[in-house]
């Protein structure tokens, strides 16, 4: 019985650990809170301010934005307007999905098929905004982002993006020089996220969406390259939007969200509930499991007593008793021999 329970810790024991070794990096993103990479509200010049001009400028004058074709929204043209009326000197670029699939085609055609692949627009909208970051360097806003004022003082960062809740970062606006590490570590991980976790909400976020780049950020701040040039800064919640000193501010948006995301939106912000809950039931399951395994293992002792009495002795006619009084096992080595025969046939 020792034994027993001693093999059954061990399961339970690695089980756990495979378990925190596969999600160690979303476990630890719900401790970060960027602090070390922090763009700091005291670093920040006002709005007109002359210490703006003093600031080196390192990101391009290019602000990119996504859509279908060059039709706009009416919903989404105020917010459209209010960058372009404050970047007057800024390069504009709208990549449409005809002009995305182009631009992949002709710069980076190794990524061509799982750009062509991804189920939902909404994720080849994600990607393009990363590789035209990585190529040509610039801010990407997203449509449903309007501009409170101009961007000058975030070009002084090699690499930017902000801070979203209830974790990580968000891939509404960021901004990078052309080359970018990080931005190129990014574009490199899409093929290696690429699956469908048949919930849309959970397959875009984490495939390309916010989640997705919140795990690359998470293991980049960790690597040798986050230093100097190669640092990606984080910027506030707070100056992100909301406020008058704000850099954006936002618009109706997030179409794509399905029944799924609502579901998704009530688990975030029960999480802590969900998280006990889990452990208890986890908790509940591993008690009636090893009850039932100890219950087994009574119930084989028995019938091996019983065997003995009756007079069966010898191992042939003891193996012959236990299979008749225990056929579970048996029948499950043949079900399974029969399964593999099946499985290996259809390989071949």
């Amino acid at each position: 019985m020792r034994r027993a329970l001693l093999i059954f810790l061990l399961v339970n024991v690695f089980i756990i650990a495979f378990l925190i070794h596969s999600c160690f990096t979303l476990l630890t993103l719900l401790l970060e809170d960027g602090a070390k990479d922090a763009i700091h509200r005291a670093e920040i010049p006002a709005p007109n301010s002359p210490l703006i001009h003093g600031r080196p400028q390192l990101i391009p004058k290019i602000i990119h934005q996504t859509y279908i074709n060059e039709s706009i929204p009416e919903k989404w043209l105020e917010a459209q307007k209010s960058c372009l009326d404050l970047h007057e000197d800024y390069e504009y670029k709208l990549w449409t999905d005809a002009a995305s699939r182009s631009f992949i085609a002709t710069e980076y055609p190794w990524f061509l098929d799982t750009f062509d692949g991804y189920d939902y627009p909404i994720q080849r909208a994600d990607a393009i905004r990363y590789f035209v970051l990585a190529h040509f360097g610039g801010i990407y806003i997203d449509l449903d982002d309007g501009c409170q004022r101009r961007l000058d003082p975030l070009l002084s960062y090699p690499a930017w993006v902000h801070r979203t809740v209830p974790t990580g970062i968000s891939n509404d606006a960021m901004g990078a020089v052309p080359q970018h590490p990080f931005f190129l570590r990014v574009i490199e991980a899409l093929s290696v996220y690429n699956r469908n976790w048949h919930l849309p909400y959970i397959t875009v976020m984490y495939s390309t969406g916010p989640l997705f780049l919140s795990v690359i950020w998470k293991e980049y701040m960790n690597s040798a390259v986050n230093v100097d040039d190669g640092r990606v800064r984080v910027l506030s919640q707070v100056d992100y939007n909301n406020h008058p000193w704000s850099f954006f501010q936002e618009f109706p948006g997030s179409s794509w969200h399905g029944n799924d995301a609502r579901l998704i939106f009530w688990m975030g912000s029960h999480w802590m509930l969900l998280t006990a809950g889990g452990f208890i039931v986890a908790g509940v399951v591993g008690l009636a499991l090893w009850w039932a395994y100890g219950r087994l293992l009574l119930f084989g002792f028995g019938s091996s007593r019983a065997i003995r009495r009756s007079g069966q002795s010898s191992p042939s006619s003891w193996t012959a008793g236990a299979k008749r009084r225990i056929p579970f096992p048996a029948l499950w080595r043949r079900a399974s021999t029969k399964q593999y025969e099946l499985v290996d046939r259809h390989e071949v």
